[in-house]
């Protein structure tokens, strides 16, 4: 038996000698190596290897093992390329031949070194701010100087060109136009924006883009664009973060702080944050009616209290394939209180007492997975993400020396979820064009829940308690878009299209003592908003762009809320449930010039808005003869506004940088005012009651500078100024706002880790709102805020950041959560 097995091997090899060709392993081949980190000359982990035929396509892969060393088996004969490839170092191709006498190729030693472009940037970032026009948005790159204008993100926004924040209310405007998107790293929050602006540290803000025209590729809301933040993101390797500690006073002191942690080692990349902001807010500001010399006095304070939590990991399962995982959770506490004196001649004064106890939480759960094809840049996207918020607003009224109304409460509870599902595929047909589409669901619900112990007047002036409201407001969302883009010597251009499907669906139900009534409305439509991009470059210091866009704004909810918002002795304002959409038909043109220190922007804008939304001012029909008022909204005819902007960053010498726009534009804007048309107004009635159409044009400028002076490596200081010139509106006339700001800004440590700034804000106490009222009133007044105060910040970054070889056991009992930026 030994002998037959001893033959029948013998024979087996000559016959496998005598027929090379039926050896099919032979025709495969083995590469095999070690990646080191060149600075710290320590292997590397989960470093992705990757063989490439060549026409550049995949044809196996895998990964480095703790040792750095890899070995990729099944390699078919002829020309390969390696791909060396980890996040944050460069990659490293090598070319390979298996054939005859080269079957096992061993590449020994490879060294990565790291990219200083990929490095984290919370601790690569520009000394100077600078702003990038390209083909549909205009790019700000914040630097270390315009983090020293303020701690927050609603602090420096004042800064960016064509963008103001209403110190008060928190609103951003783009443009003079408060219908705008605002994203944060290209997501919608539920947070409400003035107290998200509030929670962002000016520190984690990587850049600001203006998309005053975008293309088909993103939601077509928002009369004036999107504003989108983005975030710095820590992906470098090991554990490392950024501490923040501010102060800021004028009357009360307000404190903010933030935590980022990163954690980054082989496949996955943990990150997690927290911030807070804690603090008073005082306003402050009066109104002189001159038809009856009444006089109005407003003390109002908030004592708030928010803490922003985020958590979330990123999966690198291969070359090709991310999927990513975060959630922000959001608490707010907010205790309102303040008081409305007013006051006529001969007469005793008249009170009102409010106090705002509202708390709300928001949670945002969001899921993406991203496929890397074998064709570069070719790529495809997949996006669920999921909102809700929550809020309960206890307000109570007290009342001194009224005869009505008597102390009253009211409660508002407020339900609202939001889910997204977005799908986006992008694929480059050749080196000069690209194809992108996509398609999206956006299924919106908010449900309030109102209930007042107050009264009003029914249609027989009769006393009746105010009727409890439920309010149901849906609108779903189908939304498809395609872009084409293509390159042409200096010639370039982009056009798409995106088709929406929009249900609305609004019920509110009001109930008495007496009856219930529903008010239900309904709107379903199908609109397509286009796009088109052209841009010329006739050298590398020239840039001319011409666009197109048409958008929608749809009527927020506080718009179509028909809930009371808010409420003053004279005034109270209400939503208007069947509101509808208003679009915006926009075209602009761009120009670029780069500088041999800087560069300079000038554009165009021209708009045409149809069923434009606006204010409405009427007479409150309770009680004529007590001349109060009622603002709510309404849709008028088609509008149109106009403008120019000029924008420049500029470096004269090497220790003076500045940041310089203006912007101009115009407006026609449209409302309804009542007037009283009676001899004797204190006994007038519904019937003295007169309709007028009001319709003016505003014209408005805006200048701002931002000057950074460099004293040294560590140390530099700032001075900022601003002017926004006088805009007339349908209701009162707004004269013109000014402020200047200075600040300094200390790093210190190794590698400059530590940072210390200052900041005083409004140094000549200049700022304030001050307007001259047209309707349905005549009247003047002012409004002030805790403008002229100062900031103190310090910043500390820990950490390594660099790979240092470590055992399993000890990686793995150290991971920790870490941070990749708020939202």
């Amino acid at each position: 038996m030994n002998k037959f097995i001893y033959l029948y091997v013998m024979l087996f090899s000559a016959f496998m000698y005598a027929n090379p060709t039926a050896d099919t392993s032979s025709k495969e081949g083995t590469v095999s190596g070690r990646v080191i980190d060149t600075a710290l000359n320590q292997p590397l982990p989960y470093v992705t290897i990757v063989i490439k035929d060549a026409t550049n396509t995949t044809i196996t892969g895998g990964i480095t093992g703790d040792d750095g060393t890899f070995e990729i088996k099944k390699i078919p004969q002829g020309s390969s390329t390696v791909s060396i490839q980890y996040i944050g170092y460069k990659t490293v191709n090598k070319t390979i031949s298996i054939g005859k006498g080269n079957y096992k190729i061993k590449l020994g030693d490879i060294k990565l070194e790291e990219d200083i472009e990929s490095l984290d940037e919370v601790t690569v970032v520009a000394e100077v701010t600078t702003i990038q026009q390209k083909i549909d948005r205009k790019v700000i790159n914040v630097g270390k100087d315009l983090t020293t204008a303020g701690a927050t993100a609603s602090d420096i926004m004042n800064n960016i060109p064509s963008v103001n924040v209403d110190q008060q209310t928190g609103n951003i405007s783009l443009r003079g136009n408060e219908n705008v998107r605002v994203m944060v790293d290209g997501k919608l929050s539920n947070v409400p924006i003035a107290q998200l602006l509030k929670q962002i540290p000016s520190t984690s803000i990587k850049q600001i883009e203006l998309i005053t025209n975008p293309s088909a590729k993103y939601n077509p809301e928002g009369m004036s664009g999107i504003i989108n933040i983005k975030l710095h993101k820590n992906t470098k390797l090991g554990f490392n973060g950024n501490i923040n500690l501010g102060l800021t006073k004028e009357i009360f002191a307000k404190f903010n702080s933030s935590v980022d942690m990163n954690y980054r080692n082989g496949k996955f990349n943990f990150y997690g944050n927290y911030g807070n902001n804690i603090g008073k807010y005082d306003n402050f500001g009066n109104i002189n009616r001159l038809d009856d010399d009444s006089r109005q006095d407003f003390k109002f304070g908030n004592n708030n209290k928010s803490h922003l939590i985020k958590a979330g990991v990123d999966f690198y399962m291969n070359d090709t394939n991310t999927i990513s995982f975060f959630t922000n959770q959001n608490i707010f506490e907010g205790d309102g209180f303040g008081n409305t004196r007013v006051s006529f001649p001969n007469r005793s004064a008249q009170w009102q007492l409010f106090s705002n106890d509202s708390k709300n939480n928001s949670s945002q759960y969001n899921l993406a997975y991203k496929h890397n094809f074998t064709k570069e840049d070719e790529t495809l996207d997949v996006e669920i993400d999921y909102n809700t918020f929550n809020q309960d607003e206890d307000a109570n009224f007290n009342f001194v020396n009224f005869s009505f109304p008597p102390n009253y409460r009211d409660l508002v509870d407020t339900e609202r979820d939001q889910t997204t599902i977005n799908v986006d595929y992008v694929n480059p047909l050749d080196e000069k064009t690209k194809l992108e589409v996509g398609f999206e669901a956006r299924l919106f619900n908010t449900v309030v829940d109102y209930n007042s112990t107050g009264f009003t007047f029914d249609s027989d002036a009769n006393i009746i308690p105010t009727p409890s409201t439920d309010f149901d407001y849906n609108r779903d969302i189908y939304s498809a878009y395609a872009t084409y883009g293509k390159k042409l010597d200096k010639w370039s251009y982009q056009f798409g299209a995106r088709f929406e499907q929009v249900n609305v669906k609004a019920d509110a139900l009001k109930t008495s003592a007496t009856e219930t009534e529903l008010i239900p409305f309904e709107n379903d439509y199908f609109q397509v908003y286009p796009s088109a991009f052209l841009t010329y470059n006739p050298s590398d210091k020239n840039s001319y762009q011409l666009s197109f866009s048409r958008r929608v704004d749809r009527p927020g909810l506080q718009q179509v809320n028909p809930i009371r918002e808010w409420s003053t002795p004279r005034v109270s304002s209400f939503g208007n449930s069947e509101l509808k959409p208003q679009f915006t038909n926009s075209i602009e043109t761009n120009y670029t010039r780069q500088l041999g220190k800087g560069s300079l922007t000038a554009g165009v804008f021209y708009r045409l808005v149809e069923d434009n939304i606006s204010r409405v001012v009427f007479i409150d029909r309770t009680d004529v003869s007590a001349a109060n008022a009622i603002l709510s909204y309404d849709n008028f005819d088609n509008t149109t506004a106009y403008g120019i902007e000029l924008s420049s960053n500029y470096r004269p010498t090497k220790w003076w940088s500045f940041n310089a726009s203006f912007d101009l534009y115009s407006q026609t804007q449209t409302g309804i005012t009542e007037f009283i048309d009676a001899v004797d107004p204190q006994n007038a009635t519904v019937a003295d009651i007169r309709t007028s159409k009001s319709e003016v044009e505003n014209v408005v400028w805006n200048f701002r500078v931002f000057n950074n002076f460099k004293a040294s490596k560590k140390l530099s200081f700032s001075v900022f100024a601003m002017y926004r010139g006088e805009e007339q509106g349908i209701q009162f006339k707004r004269k013109p706002m000014y402020f200047v700001n200075t600040g300094m800004r200390y790093s210190f440590l190794e590698d400059n880790r530590a940072t210390f700034s200052f900041n005083y804000s409004d140094i000549f106490n200049t700022m304030k709102f001050e307007f001259n009222g047209i309707s349905p009133y005549p009247s003047v007044g002012e409004f002030n805020w805790e403008s002229n105060s100062w900031n103190v910040n310090l910043s500390y970054r820990f950490g390594g950041g660099k790979y240092r070889a470590l055992k399993r056991k000890n990686r793995d009992k150290n991971e920790k959560s870490g941070s990749g930026g708020f939202i």
